[in-house]
C-alpha cells in the first residue's frame, strides 16, 4: 500500500519551488549504501513503493532496505475536460520533494556488489537520475 500521512493540518499545499542543493538527508545514516539523486523532482508514494518492492524482492529476505524520503505533500489535479473554476480539485495521489543529493534509499547487511545490483534495481523505478553511494566513515 502506498505510504501517506495519517493525518495532515491543512489538504491542499500550494506547488512550491525546487530550488538548490539538500542540505539534509544527503548522507547514508542508517545502511551501508545508499542511492543518492542528481535531480530536483517529486517522486510519487507509488514510485517509492515500487522501489522498495523491486528491492526486497532481489534481495530475498536478507538484508535490510531503508526509505529516507515520505510522500507528504498533496499533489491535486482537476479532471480532465473539466472548466476552469469551481476551486482547487481534490488531492491525486502524495509526493516526496527530492532536491539533489537527497539519499533516497538505503541499504544494509548485505556486500557492495549485491547492494549496487539491489540499488540499480531501484533506480530503475525512479524518475530521477541517481547514483550509488557508500558510507562516510570520517566526517
Amino acid at each position: 500500500m502506498p505510504r501517506m500521512p495519517k493525518r495532515v493540518k491543512f489538504r491542499k499545499q500550494m506547488r512550491g519551488k525546487m530550488k538548490g542543493n539538500a542540505s539534509r538527508g544527503n548522507f547514508v545514516a542508517f545502511g551501508d549504501y545508499g542511492l543518492q539523486a542528481l535531480e530536483p523532482h517529486w517522486i510519487t508514494a507509488r514510485q517509492i513503493e515500487a522501489g522498495r518492492i523491486a528491492a526486497q524482492h532481489f534481495l530475498r529476505r536478507q538484508g535490510k532496505v531503508y526509505i529516507r524520503i515520505f510522500p507528504d505533500k498533496p499533489i491535486s489535479k482537476k479532471p480532465l475536460e473539466t472548466r476552469m473554476g469551481k476551486g482547487k480539485a481534490d488531492t491525486e495521489y502524495w509526493a516526496a520533494r527530492v532536491k539533489p543529493g537527497t539519499v533516497l534509499f538505503e541499504i544494509a547487511g548485505v556486500p557492495e556488489d549485491i547492494a549496487k545490483q539491489a540499488m540499480a534495481r531501484i533506480a530503475n523505478k525512479m524518475p530521477v537520475r541517481c547514483r550509488f553511494v557508500g558510507r562516510r566513515l570520517a566526517v
